[in-house]
C-alpha cells in the first residue's frame, strides 16, 4: 500500500473514515501501523501518557523531536504528524518556522499540528510557506487549559458554536490539510464537517467527523489516569502487564525461573576443564 501523505489525507474527504491514533515510540508506532492507522500523531499528550506530567504544558520541543524521531524510525505507512508543543509557535513567526522545521529535519515527520483558531492563521501560513503541511486543532485545546478554566467541552452556547464554525472555515481557507475537533458537541462538529472541504478528525466530537483519533494508552488500557467520557477502552493491557510481572516475580522467588530451557550451558569439554581447576590438589 502507498505511503499516506498530507495530500492523500486531504483527498480522503468524504471517503472512508480516517483512522488516527497517538504513538510516542517505535514499538507502539509499529503496532499502530500494523493495525491499519492512516495517521500516527506524536502528540504532546506524551506528557500525560508517558512522562508523568499533569498536563501537556511542560512538554518541550526537544522532548517532542525525540519522540517523533523514534516513531519515524519504525518506518510506518501511516502519515506521522508531530504536535507543536506549547510556546513553540507563540513567540514569533521566525521561531515558529524554525521549530516546525525541526520536526521535519530532525524528527522526520510528514506534517505538524498546532492548536488554535483564527489567531493562529499567521503562524499556519508561515509554516505552510516553508512547505510544511499543517493539521489544525480547535475546540478543547489542551494547551489552553488555564484560559479555558480546565478541560471543558467547547462550543455549547450559540455564540461559541458560531465562533468554532468560523474558526474552522478560516483554518481550512488558510490551507490546513485536516482539522482536529476536540471536545465539541456533535451537532457543531457535524456542521463544521459539512462546511469545510478538508477532513475533520474527532476526539470527543461525535460520530459524524471524517475520522476519529484516540490516545494509544487510553485505547489499550495502559496507565491509570482518569479517562474522559469520549474514550472507549478496547483492552486492559495495564492489568495484564501487572499479572505477567507478578507471575515472573513469583517464579523468581520459588526458583522456577530460569528453567533449563532458559539457561545457557558450557560444552562438556569446557565444563570438565573448569571442574578440574576447582578440584583440590592431593598432598
Amino acid at each position: 500500500m502507498d505511503k499516506v501523505t498530507a495530500p492523500s489525507v486531504k483527498a480522503a474527504k468524504g471517503g472512508d473514515k480516517l483512522r488516527m491514533v497517538t504513538a510516542y515510540d517505535a514499538p507502539s508506532a509499529r503496532i499502530a501501523d500494523r493495525a491499519g492507522a492512516d495517521i500516527i500523531l506524536v502528540g504532546d499528550s506524551v506528557g500525560n501518557a508517558m512522562l508523568g506530567f499533569d498536563s501537556t504544558l511542560p512538554v518541550t520541543m526537544d522532548m517532542m523531536v525525540h519522540h517523533t524521531a523514534a516513531v519515524v524510525r519504525s518506518k510506518p505507512r501511516a502519515l506521522v504528524v508531530a504536535d507543536m508543543p506549547w510556546m513553540s509557535y507563540h513567540v514569533s513567526i521566525e521561531e515558529t518556522i524554525r521549530n516546525a522545521g525541526r520536526f521535519i529535519q530532525e524528527g522526520g515527520a510528514g506534517a505538524v499540528k498546532l492548536e488554535g483558531g483564527r489567531k493562529r492563521i499567521p503562524a499556519i501560513e508561515a509554516v505552510l510557506d516553508a512547505e510544511i503541511p499543517v493539521m489544525g486543532h480547535i475546540g478543547l485545546t489542551p494547551q489552553s487549559i488555564h484560559a479555558m478554566g480546565g478541560y471543558r467541552v467547547q462550543g455549547r452556547g450559540l455564540e461559541a458554536a458560531h465562533t468554532l464554525m468560523e474558526d474552522a472555515k478560516a483554518l481550512a481557507a488558510a490551507g490546513v490539510f485536516s482539522l482536529v475537533l476536540e471536545g465539541v458537541p456533535d451537532l457543531v462538529a457535524e456542521r463544521i464537517t459539512g462546511d469545510i472541504d478538508v477532513p475533520t478528525i474527532g476526539i470527543g466530537a461525535g460520530p459524524r467527523c471524517d475520522g476519529q483519533v484516540l490516545v494509544y494508552h487510553d485505547v489499550l488500557g495502559l496507565g491509570d489516569r482518569h479517562l474522559p467520557k469520549f474514550v472507549r477502552k478496547y483492552a486492559d493491557l495495564g492489568e495484564a502487564a501487572v499479572e505477567a510481572l507478578q507471575a515472573f516475580f513469583a517464579d523468581v522467588l520459588d526458583g522456577s525461573f530460569p528453567a533449563e530451557a532458559e539457561t545457557y550451558h558450557l560444552s562438556e569439554e569446557v565444563a570438565a576443564a573448569l571442574a578440574e581447576e576447582q578440584a583440590p590438589s592431593g598432598g
